[in-house]
């Protein structure tokens, strides 16, 4: 990308916003939107650095004065990374967006997944969504306190998950890197940290596991075993898939991994 574009993208932001919206006076205005200036007065920088901008000079601008811009104009997530990819060649730092909840689109593409079970996780691991399935082989998460419904204390915390895991340390090895590196990819590492301390604090098991820093293998794929207290053992194919638009959340989907756990599965979900 060259700065012209750039400075066209600058443009074609500032004159979409509405002066008076914004409390600016929209009379004697020769073009729409906002003037260079009110942008720059907007963005605390100098209106002859922001017009340079726009014109295609006075070199790259730093990440702060984009961040800066992106705010003074308004700019929605995906807007303010293509204005990253036009200035710096890359993406901006990753800005973590705590989550309670999903949208109804994700929700019912959860609930299409049946009898596969699938869940929404954050960057934190905490699930805030889930389907039928998941509540039947993995957990009644709408029986628990929303801070409960988090998938390190469970698995640190809660015996009922050591006994469902057929290797327990290799689980638990996995988790933890994987969990240290969404959480970094998300820009969520101040934000799950008084989750880590908690952990440290509470299970020595994860303290040991956080202390080593061992990062995970480079897949989201596998085979994951686990014993179900009704109907014994069960082997799913285990995927998670990063959400469109949201590098904070995460779709897990179990899927069984034989006829035979396929069928076993509807039965225990009554189809």
């Amino acid at each position: 990308m060259t700065s012209s574009h750039l400075g066209d993208y600058l443009r074609d932001r500032r004159m979409r916003l509405d002066p008076a919206a914004l409390g600016y006076s929209s009379e004697r205005r020769r073009t729409p939107g906002l003037r260079r200036e009110e942008v720059a007065q907007r963005a605390n920088i100098s209106p002859t650095w922001y017009t340079w901008l726009e014109q295609g000079r006075g070199g790259a601008p730093s990440a702060a004065v984009l961040d800066r811009i992106a705010h003074a104009l308004m700019l929605t997530e995906i807007e303010r990374e293509h204005l990253f990819l036009l200035g710096l060649g890359r993406p901006p730092q990753a800005r973590y967006q705590g989550s309670d909840g999903v949208t109804p689109r994700l929700q019912r593409l959860l609930d299409r997944l049946d009898p596969c079970p699938a869940v929404i996780r954050t960057a934190a691991w905490d699930v805030i969504a889930w389907n039928r399935g998941a509540t039947r082989v993995l957990m009644d998460y709408a029986a628990l306190e929303p801070q409960q419904r988090n998938v390190l204390r469970h698995l640190f915390l809660d015996p009922r998950a050591r006994a469902a895991q057929y290797d327990w340390d290799s689980v638990a090895r996995a988790v933890v890197g994987s969990f240290r590196v969404e959480a970094a990819r998300a820009g969520a590492a101040a934000a799950v940290q008084p989750l880590v301390d908690e952990l440290c604090r509470l299970s020595p098991e994860f303290r040991a596991l956080w202390d080593e820093q061992e990062l995970p293998p480079s897949r989201h794929e596998a085979i994951k075993h686990i014993r179900h207290p009704v109907l014994g053992n069960f082997s799913f194919e285990y995927s998670a898939f990063a959400v469109d638009g949201r590098t904070d959340l995460s779709l897990v989907i179990y899927n069984p991994a034989t006829p035979q756990d396929l069928q076993r599965l509807r039965e225990l979900l009554g189809d």
